[in-house]
């Protein structure tokens, strides 16, 4: 059997060097192989370890020679020894020709492992050579990365065939990564000459992922479950000290109250910069009877710049509004990963160089409580990018001491600064609405017609059509006006209101490309989905499950998940089937950048989403996610010649995710083979699943265990 499948892989790089000269075939065809190869690999291995396990339980028959009865007789005597004599030299020699035979077994099996090792090398580089010049390079890195996967594989199962009980675990991160963020190195971009607000870019350099499994803190805590978990962290779930609550100078930040082992928020206050007084002034201001209204005035999602710990969005939640916080890396006392913690909407982004990773035309309100970010440096463009991401007719609420008349005209700077932005809001078509105390709204205009009607030279022009990108993927800043030449330009008065405006119609479907069937089967595949992912994790969760035993999925509004990451979101097909669940979760929608671009349709469906290559990782901090699902992910990596490797992803996963949080995975059978073998060395615990429907397709449903750092 060995001899067969060492001769059939050097036939195998012999017709692949003759014949095979399309590169997506060849990337498939040793996809494919090297996955056959390890799986029959295996077989072979755990047949040799059964053997050999029969052959210990079989010994135990075969030791000792048979009772002798001894009698009086000194030839009986004599040829009784002879007998028994005999016996045992034939005994010892039956074992000896086993025990050789065993050895020349594993031997043969150690060498044929080394020969196939090299001959999936030298037979990928003969097979290299020979293609032609033009696409080597390209062939080659990827078919070296197969190569290495290869090795890999067969590593892991070499560790079988030598009798190793479990493969190498990935081991953890240091103490000091328990908020490690990769990308996110400030030392490092000062170094490298970033400035001015740049070092907190992020920066993908070559190394800066770490493959190891971060620890929680010392003392961190599961989460208390929704609601209540918005309105009380753990202080030990977050790196902040009780000096950066109390100095903090964000009206919302001031909304904390630091206790012994908790940080309690509250959402209302008898102050009068309290969150709710705050949030009925802006219904007020932009001509609404109260925040309620947000809804009837076509406002459904907010992007919250700088957002403070939250509290805007958590009290604005109630009334059915999405609101993302947006803030910039913080090695401490960080808005983004508080806000997180709390059970809300929030990733790491930064407006110092970069078009944030939206769509034009995503939001219906963007807001700015002293967030920090001086909106008349560099000409404006901060301003254009609020524009840019802005839904025509949207609004853009800005809090700040500048904009307090008495203090302006007592501070010439002040009042020059100010002057500058509302100039350049009036030359980017904004209607100033209203202006009370340190708070301005302005209106984003509905009709493109305002933009020709400005005076010649006035204000930033119109992007052309290839400076207006409609996916931005961490582009540096335009200084012209975008989404001018998009499809989706409708303002938020025309749009349906939520949440009729997650079902969207044949014609607003044809905007995206998409037929009103598709969806349709889309939302109903995903209503069962759902289902059976809730009576699937229910009982892992609540029954079997030593964590928490006698616990019982809690009626509503308590919920066992919160925050849910989606790696491969399509149409956002899981979070409108949890909602319409009346699941009280939301969802961050992922639009990898090697997929279909339908994040302007989850967007346009009242959703959250944001664009991302999975190679690299997601600008969140550790532990702020209860689950992550991915359907079709590892078929899509795999269709782009995996550039990065399955334990790339399955690290940052583990790193995003909560402990005891949860993991799904629906991939093809072959794929969640290799991903249920990998998830021992992520230390998970895992269980495949088959799908009635579905021969061709598995359910990885994994946990990870919460592992407790011991004191050093």
């Amino acid at each position: 059997m060995i001899i067969t499948i060492i001769y059939e892989e050097f036939l195998f790089f012999h017709e692949l060097s003759r014949d095979w000269i399309d590169r997506k075939v060849v990337y498939s065809t040793l996809l494919l192989y090297r996955r056959q190869l390890v799986l029959r690999y295996l077989s072979i291995s755990s047949s040799v370890l059964t053997n050999k396990k029969v052959i210990k339980m079989s010994r135990p028959l075969h030791r000792g020679a048979p009772a002798i009865r001894v009698t009086s007789s000194s030839n009986d005597l004599l040829d009784s020894q002879v007998k028994e004599q005999t016996e045992k030299e034939e005994l010892d020699r039956n074992q000896s020709s086993h025990r050789s035979r065993h050895r020349l077994t594993m031997l043969l099996l150690k060498s044929s492992l080394v020969v196939i090792v090299i001959l999936a090398l030298t037979g990928s580089f003969w097979w290299t050579l020979s293609i032609s010049t033009s696409s080597r390079g390209h062939i080659f890195h990827s078919s070296r990365r197969l190569q290495e996967q290869l090795v890999s594989d067969l590593w892991d199962i070499g560790e079988l065939s030598f009798g190793t009980s479990r493969m190498k675990e990935i081991e953890f991160c240091p103490g000091e990564l328990e908020n490690y963020i990769p990308c996110f190195n400030v030392s490092e971009n000062l170094d490298s000459g970033f400035s001015d607000g740049n070092e907190y870019d992020r920066v993908c350099r070559q190394g800066s992922r770490q493959n190891c499994l971060v620890l929680p803190p010392m003392n961190y805590k599961i989460p208390l479950r929704w609601p209540t978990g918005r309105d009380i962290i753990w202080v030990a779930n977050v790196k902040i000290t009780g000096q950066e609550v109390f100095t903090s100078g964000s009206l919302t930040k001031r909304m904390m109250m630091l206790e012994e082992e908790q940080i309690s928020f509250r959402s209302a206050s008898l102050m009068f910069d309290g969150v709710e007084d705050y949030s009925h002034q802006i219904a007020e201001m932009i001509g609404l009877r109260n925040e309620s209204n947000f809804i009837q005035a076509g406002i459904r999602t907010i992007l919250d710049i700088g957002c403070g710990y939250g509290s805007f969005g958590a009290h604005l939640f109630s009334e059915q509004i999405l609101t993302i916080c947006i803030a910039n890396y913080e090695s401490s006392g960080s808005q983004v990963q508080l806000t997180l913690e709390r059970g809300l909407p929030a990733m790491i982004g930064s407006f110092s160089s970069k078009q944030l990773p939206y769509p034009s035309l995503s939001f219906d309100l963007l807001h700015c409580a002293r967030c920090g970010i001086d909106w008349d440096k560099k000409d404006g463009t901060f301003l254009i990018e609020v524009d840019r991401v802005l839904r025509p007719g949207g609004y853009f609420v800005w809090t700040s001491p500048l904009i307090n008349v008495q203090s302006s005209l007592r501070n010439k700077e002040k009042q020059k600064r100010w002057n500058f932005v509302r100039d350049f809001a009036e030359n980017l078509c904004w209607e100033l609405m209203s202006q009370q105390d340190e708070t301005v709204v302005w209106k984003k205009t509905s009709k493109k017609t305002c933009y020709n009607s400005r005076k010649s030279g006035s204000g930033p022009s119109i992007c052309s059509k290839v400076q207006d990108v409609e996916f931005p993927y961490y582009r540096p800043l335009q200084n012209c006006i975008g989404g001018m030449h998009s499809c989706r330009w409708v303002p938020i008065e025309e749009r349906a209101t939520w949440p009729s405006r997650s079902n969207l119609n044949r014609s607003e479907l044809a905007l995206y490309g998409l037929h009103l069937d598709e969806l349709n089967e889309d939302t109903a595949n995903y209503r069962i989905i759902v289902r059976n992912y809730w009576s699937l994790l229910s009982p892992l969760i609540f029954s079997d499950h030593p964590k928490r035993p006698g616990d019982e999925d809690p009626s509503p509004p308590y919920n066992m998940l919160r925050n849910v990451l989606d790696m491969n979101a399509r149409y956002g097909g899981l979070n409108a089937a949890l909602l319409e669940a009346r699941k009280s979760v939301w969802v961050m929608n992922v639009v990898p950048t090697t997929g279909p671009k339908y994040l302007p349709l989850i967007l346009d469906r009242g959703y959250f989403g944001v664009l991302h290559d999975w190679c690299e990782a997601f600008p969140t901090y550790p532990r702020t996610y209860d689950m992550v699902h991915a359907e079709g992910l590892l078929s899509l990596e795999s269709s782009q010649h995996w550039r990065c490797t399955m334990v790339d992803i399955f690290t940052e996963i583990d790193r995003m995710l909560r402990p005891e949080g949860w993991i799904i995975i629906r991939d093809t059978a072959l794929l969640i083979d290799s991903a249920r073998v990998l998830t021992r060395r992520l230390k998970w615990e895992a269980r495949v699943i088959e799908i009635e429907s579905n021969n061709d397709e598995r359910l990885l449903i994994c946990q990870k265990p919460f592992f407790k750092r011991q004191p050093s």
